[in-house]
């Protein structure tokens, strides 16, 4: 098999070793795909903390080998799922992590991890019909988050990113208004007293950067008893809040994300029946690809966001 391991801050080397064999209830995966997730960017950037580190978590492939007593598939057939140290021609994963990918779905579209998170984050948001929304944020998972508000049946969806391209991007995938963070109208803000009983704010913002300056226009941008969800990925340093604020407004604040598996095994399925009948198409935002000599570039793009970059895939056969 041959895989990639971080050995040191923003660099990684490929290894060559024997196979691993798949072990009671394990199944053994040909990785075809795997994504490359900003949750690990912090780890690629300050390096493992001693030995070195496999990352890649989002793999989908085909089953080569099943070990005993796995019985929920067979040789060949197409799988995603949950699965760790996935920048790899193989992986190995527990059978009850694992869904089948769908007749027609392309395998860089069936990721399943990435997909289980942002159908996961949609369903402890609420959205009610006609609802004015604002998304901050507007790379891989909140454009795949801007599917899904649309399917929730919002009635205005605003986008808000630094980046022209991602703006772009956003109003073809049916945003009805894009803007720079800069650019945020007053009437989208409520952050004074005298506003309480006004129009200002949205419903619902959906916080998708990552990042304090995100968080910050967030919590700004949320109406009285309005709905603020955190689906940024935040780490490396801490962040601050308006408390202050958030009371006064009366904010239901959301943690988008979850950890129990049984939850994003669920979210997963709906995720990928969605995918399977044209309601939700994450393949349309992979933009680029790689080898696995390539992962301190993906991870570098990833970084730098060069024009165009939406979500990088590795494709360990390549």
């Amino acid at each position: 098999m041959r895989y990639s391991q971080l050995v040191e801050p923003v660099r990684s080397a490929v290894v060559e070793a024997a196979a691993s064999e798949p072990g009671p209830g394990e199944v053994l995966i040909g990785v075809e795909a795997c994504g490359v997730c900003a949750s690990e960017l912090h780890t690629w950037m300050s390096g493992p903390a001693s030995s070195p580190r496999r990352l890649g978590h989002e793999p989908a492939g085909v089953v080569r080998a099943l070990g005993p007593g796995a019985r929920r598939f067979r040789v060949g057939d197409r799988v995603t799922g949950l699965s760790s140290g996935a920048y790899s021609d193989t992986a190995i994963a527990r059978e009850e992590f694992l869904l089948p990918i769908p007749d027609g779905v392309a395998t860089e579209a069936a990721l399943g991890e990435p997909l289980a998170c942002l159908v996961n984050g949609a369903r402890r948001t609420r959205v009610e019909l006609g609802d004015r929304v604002a998304l901050i944020g507007l790379g891989f998972m909140g454009l795949g988050m801007l599917q899904l508000l649309k399917l929730r049946g919002a009635g205005y969806i605003l986008a808000v990113d630094v980046r022209e391209d991602a703006r772009r991007r956003a109003l073809a995938l049916g945003a009805d208004e894009a803007v720079h963070p800069d650019e945020v109208a007053d009437d989208f803000l409520l952050t004074e007293w005298k506003d309480w009983e006004g129009p200002c704010g949205v419903d619902v913002v959906v916080e998708a950067t990552g990042t304090q300056a995100g968080l910050t226009l967030a919590g700004r941008m949320v109406r009285a008893h309005g709905v603020l969800s955190i689906l940024g990925f935040h780490q490396g340093v801490a962040r601050e809040v308006d408390v202050e604020m958030w009371n006064w407004k009366a904010i239901d604040v959301v943690n988008a994300h979850v950890r129990r598996r049984a939850d994003l095994m669920e979210s997963m399925r709906m995720g990928l029946d969605l995918t399977a009948h044209g309601r939700l198409d994450l393949g349309a935002l992979v933009t680029h690809r790689y080898t696995l000599e390539d992962v301190d570039r993906a991870y570098a793009d990833l970084r730098d966001k060069p024009e165009g970059f939406t979500k990088a895939v590795v494709y360990p056969g390549r």
